[in-house]
């Protein structure tokens, strides 16, 4: 919950607050992927999960370094948004039943997330844009199209896992 009241006087103000938001919600899935990773029952998604936490992690790096380009600290409110992503997703890792419909509840999950941090970070790569913070915008577009590849990736499994019913 946000403590402070919001100012966004320019839009480097926003710029800030959209990164701050991003890193909260990286940090955040630093912690919840390996849990996720535990709960998957397919090697794939298992696996997948695995390699995102990776990524997740060099994501961290990427909005550290533009924080510190910008002479600036990452910490902030924590982002909403994602916390109860988590905690719908922990729902999918607690339920009981079939393993590949909870490994498809996984990965529906999952994808909420991607598509949340893919509007995240396309906002922040525009604003970067817009204020000329081309290294930042650099680093923003590298991780979108990580987010998209993960996302798209997520679908290949979904339809792998569940084949289509005639």
């Amino acid at each position: 919950m946000r403590l402070t009241s919001l100012k966004l006087n320019s839009l480097r103000d926003l710029f800030l607050e959209e990164l701050r938001d991003l890193y909260s919600a990286e940090t955040q899935l630093v912690k919840a992927l390996p849990k996720i990773a535990d709960a998957a029952s397919d090697g794939q998604l298992k696996e997948a999960i695995t390699n995102h936490l990776q990524e997740t992690e060099n994501h961290v790096t990427r909005l550290e370094q533009i924080f510190e380009s910008l002479d600036e600290k990452p910490t902030g409110e924590t982002c909403q948004a994602m916390e109860g992503l988590i905690k719908e997703g922990s729902q999918m890792i607690k339920a009981e039943g079939d393993s590949v419909v909870i490994d498809s509840g996984i990965i529906g999950a999952a994808q909420r997330v991607e598509h949340y941090e893919m509007a995240g970070y396309g906002a922040a790569r525009s604003l970067a844009q817009r204020l000329g913070e081309n290294e930042a915008a650099e680093l923003l577009q590298e991780t979108l199209e990580e987010e998209v590849e993960a996302d798209r990736f997520l679908t290949e499994i979904a339809e792998d896992l569940v084949p289509v019913a005639h």
